[in-house]
């Protein structure tokens, strides 16, 4: 070994304070932690860790593998340290792993390679050939122990395994030498062998590529054998190649087939797993699928069969637990629930009603600003069981297993093959709809929710036939097929089946027993039943939107009930279900009747502690409701404002003081995030009647709103800044005084390039621009010195090729709308940004907002119709896409139009004779040009 020793002063300290970490006191722990974070910066620290590893063979191996573990955990520390200090690291750790105690062994061999990874093996070549030569070793366990740390190292840095040693690479010596291990006698090795190949696929190594046919050989022979681990290894290995090498694959793709569809009926679900992530990843694929269209016979109701719950699954599940909606549930049951705030968005074409502006809504996967894919900054995943808003075939699994892989292959295949895939699943469907074994029903009704959007055409002669099946389903004995059936009615509800525009006849066989199962099962004894149903019902009434108003007062009463009767994990649901009733029926819910029933319940829920979890979806839930039922709110303000203001108060303390001291805890944002957006609901729907509450406000409210403006959380800006324009709105007599203070923030939140956590902040500032433009008026003196500066920076957020399309229509609308008040100020730069500008509206369903920010835009032509001629086309188009203009936007149109054809005919018409015939005719229809 190296001839680096240690400190005995320095190694008693660390070994005293290893052996410390052992305590299950919290406190303890914590001194520990920073005790062992204070050891960093000692430029020896990890030669101390390989010591005791190594060398301390009188401690406890516990003691031991602890500093092998706290090794590992700061390989980065061989940036700064002295060459002997990592000579002895890397001796002591290839020392150590050769150990008689199998636990020095395994934290030796993580050891390795975490330090590999970073030293690279050019850095550490005798540590890889070590590692090579041992898979020769006579000693099956050593060749296992090497197998180990090689499968690890090709699974997180296989790139630089490709490595020049000794005038050769290292990959064309090991790639044949795992192709020979597949077949050793010990399956462990097997196992290690395949795993290691199937992480070189995606390097695209020539040494792996020119033994490919030979590795899909071995593929499909290991495919039968008699140990689960090595199968399943055989169906990742396929599955990457399959992603990286298919044209490989295809040759092969009958037996490759043949032994997919066998092992899907592997006893071990494992396996089972396997085999259908790689038919999933087959059905992704775009261009493999005139491969897969001739395998649907076979695949379809195989997968089916992969979707009916083992015995293991029942037993995980209490399958058959009928009753429980009186037990009390437990604390760590809960999960926790992962919301967005408010984001203000518009709706497009052919998209159902509040698409676009999530209030408080469950968090979905979306693209940021600059085409990578993100997720909402308020949480970085989603928890599996949770649902995350979207239509997934495993949205009712508790975890990723088999039974949810081949629902999400199913739906995947439903989407690419539609009414091919299921005329291929059809028969095997019907068979297990009116099988008698329960399980095989309940199996078949997740296929049809699975299938609801991919072959919509192809069910549509079924639906008369299958939504009564689904709601009679409801009826079933059995909890989980009543549930199942909930989540499929609530897809067929997403897909606009159940909620379209329909004849009266039509609702009598679709709308009404839908709904009024659903609510039925809204009020089940099961648990269970009762969060598929209220996921449902959201759904339904999300799709229904003002169809739902006739029917109010029946789905009021059940959800009613269901607050005496449901315990904490599900009123989470129910608040769901409240808050999307008002967010589809409006001013239908302000009827005295239903809001003396529905606020007294809400706010007494509101009788509990500021840090109280079940407070959040309850916000969320009030917020949606008081913009429901505006004026009729009024009675119930003040308390609201006041317990809003009290939290957002206390919220701004908490995060202070843990800006003083970072050691503590951050202060959860998201109770701060919806008390700003029940603030804006309430502002919303009741105005200037908060006038007194906000004037006698502690502290002062705008001070309050401007100390969230500035708040580090972007969720939390996001929040604030949509409030600043739901007072502009409502109450802008209130905030006008402190406008000058509030711009200066409100422009530097509108980057142009912004962070993809901030997207949604920028997203509220730049709405909020135009509420207060449009309030200030026709060249206010005020308003008029921030002209320049806002539209020096929402232009280029227009123009900005990779924003997202919610950022770009806000920043349209407000350039609009801005012009709209300043026309002379924004009309000179009109031809950079009019064919963004057009672009980004003419998909827009007709509203107030789109119509004013149109009023802007013809404003701005007017004033320099030059500005206008070389987005022409466009112009006309997004004209043209308006279904109902107002008045006074048609008479601008028509004013524009005939004023460019009555100026130059001729060329009018040559420009005109251009376009796609579909605007010419309309153009002609509409304007006379």
């Amino acid at each position: 070994m190296s001839y680096w020793s240690p400190q005995e002063a320095s190694l008693h300290e660390i070994l005293q304070t290893i052996h410390e970490s052992t305590s299950t006191q919290q406190q303890s722990q914590r001194n520990i932690t920073h005790k062992l974070n204070s050891f960093t910066r000692a430029p020896d620290y990890i030669a101390y860790l390989a010591y005791i590893l190594t060398s301390l063979t009188n401690e406890e191996d516990r003691i031991r593998t602890i500093a092998g573990y706290l090794l590992k955990n700061n390989a980065r520390l061989v940036f700064r340290a002295a060459p002997d200090v990592l000579a002895f690291v890397k001796a002591a750790l290839l020392q150590a792993f050769s150990d008689a105690s199998e636990m020095i062994r395994n934290a030796a061999g993580q050891g390795i390679v975490a330090f590999l990874g970073i030293l690279e093996p050019r850095g550490w070549p005798e540590c890889l050939m070590q590692l090579v030569g041992q898979l020769d070793a006579t000693d099956e366990n050593q060749q296992e122990a090497a197998f180990f740390v090689l499968e690890k190292a090709c699974e997180d840095y296989p790139g630089k395994l490709n490595v020049e040693i000794h005038g050769g690479f290292m990959l064309d010596y090991v790639v044949p030498t795992f192709l020979l291990r597949t077949e050793h006698q010990n399956s462990r090795i097997r196992s290690h062998a395949v795993a290691c190949l199937s992480n070189l696929v995606p390097t695209n190594a020539v040494a792996l590529l020119k033994h490919i046919d030979l590795f899909i050989a071995c593929l499909l022979k290991c495919a039968w054998d008699e140990d689960p681990t090595v199968r399943r290894r055989v169906c990742q290995a396929l599955l990457r190649l399959l992603a990286w090498q298919p044209d490989r694959l295809i040759p092969q793709l009958d037996n490759i087939a043949g032994d997919m569809l066998f092992l899907m009926k592997d006893t071990q679900n494992v396996v089972v797993l396997e085999a259908c992530e790689f038919w999933l990843t087959f059905a992704e694929a775009q261009e493999l699928a005139a491969y897969l269209l001739p395998l649907l016979p076979q695949v379809a109701p195989r997968l089916l069969d992969c979707m009916v719950y083992s015995k293991e699954d029942l037993l995980w599940l209490d399958a058959d637990v009928e009753e429980d909606a009186a037990v009390p549930d437990k604390d760590m049951n809960i999960k926790p629930r992962h919301y967005s705030g408010k984001t203000h968005g518009l709706n497009r074409e052919g998209t159902s009603e509040g698409e676009g502006s999530g209030n408080g809504e469950l968090m979905t996967k979306k693209v940021g600003a600059y085409g990578k894919e993100q997720l909402n900054e308020v949480e970085d995943v989603l928890d599996d069981d949770e649902s995350d808003g979207e239509d997934s075939a495993n949205e009712m699994e508790g975890e990723w297993n088999s039974r949810s892989c081949a629902a999400a292959a199913l739906e995947e295949l439903a989407v690419r093959f539609g009414s091919e895939l299921y005329k291929a699943l059809q028969e095997a469907l019907t068979w297990k709809l009116w099988d008698a074994e329960w399980t095989q029903r309940e199996s078949a009704t997740l296929a049809l929710g699975a299938v609801a959007g991919g072959c919509s055409k192809a069910l549509e002669p079924d639906l008369p036939k299958l939504v009564p099946y689904l709601v009679n389903a409801l009826n079933d004995p059995k909890p989980l097929v009543r549930s199942i059936s909930c989540w499929t009615l609530g897809r067929y509800a997403s897909h606009g089946w159940c909620t379209q525009p329909m004849s009266d006849g039509l609702k009598q066989i679709f709308l009404i027993p839908t709904m009024e199962g659903l609510l039925r099962m809204v009020l089940d004894n099961n648990k269970r039943i009762q969060a598929a149903a209220c996921s449902a019902l959201a759904t339904l009434e999300e799709d229904a939107g003002a169809e739902l108003a006739p029917y109010i007062e029946p789905v009021l009463r059940s959800l009613v009930l269901a607050f005496h009767k449901y315990q904490a994990k599900n009123m989470q649901n129910l608040y769901d279900a409240v808050g999307m009733l008002a967010n589809a029926v409006r001013g239908g819910l302000q009827e005295p009747k239903y809001v003396d029933t529905l606020l007294p319940l809400l706010l007494g829920k509101m009788k509990v502690k500021d840090h109280d979890k079940h407070l959040i979806p309850l916000l969320d839930c009030l917020a949606s409701v008081t913009t429901a039922v505006g004026k009729a709110m009024c009675p119930y303000s003040e308390p609201v404002f006041d317990r809003c203001v009290n939290i957002a108060r206390a919220s701004m303390a908490q995060y202070q003081t843990y800006q003083q001291n970072p050691d503590l805890d951050e202060p959860d944002k998201m109770l701060l995030v919806f008390a700003l957006d029940l603030l804006s609901g309430l502002t919303h729907g009741v105005g200037m009647q908060l006038k007194l509450a906000m004037e006698n406000s502690q502290p002062e409210f705008f001070q309050l709103i401007m100390l969230c403006l500035k708040h580090p959380q972007a969720a939390v800006r996001q929040s604030a800044y949509g409030l600043v324009g739901d007072l502009a709105m409502s109450c802008f007599s209130m905030v006008r005084p402190h406008m000058p203070e509030i711009m200066q923030e409100l422009i530097l939140q509108l980057d142009p390039e912004p962070k993809m956590e901030f997207i949604s902040a920028c997203n509220n500032a730049a709405w909020s621009v135009g509420e207060v433009a449009l309030r200030y008026g026709r060249d206010d003196p005020e308003f008029r010195p921030w002209v320049q500066h806002l539209i020096s920076r929402l232009v280029p957020i227009l123009l900005h090729p990779k924003a997202p399309r919610s950022l770009h229509e806000n920043a349209a609308v407000s350039i609009g709308r801005i012009g709209l008040m300043h026309p002379s100020l924004v009309a000179p730069l009109l031809p950079e940004f009019a064919q963004a500008w057009c672009q980004a509206l003419y998909e827009i369903r007709d509203n107030e907002e789109k119509d004013s920010a149109f009023r802007g835009l013809c404003t701005l032509v007017q004033a320099n119709p030059m500005g206008i001629t070389k987005s022409l086309l466009w112009f006309c188009n997004a004209i043209v896409r308006w279904n109902t203009p107002s008045s006074e936007l048609n008479s601008m149109f028509e004013t524009i139009l005939t004023g460019f054809k009555a100026h130059d005919a001729a060329g009018w018409q040559a420009q005109v004779a251009t376009f796609p015939p579909a605007i010419q005719e309309r153009l002609a229809a509409r304007y006379g040009v």
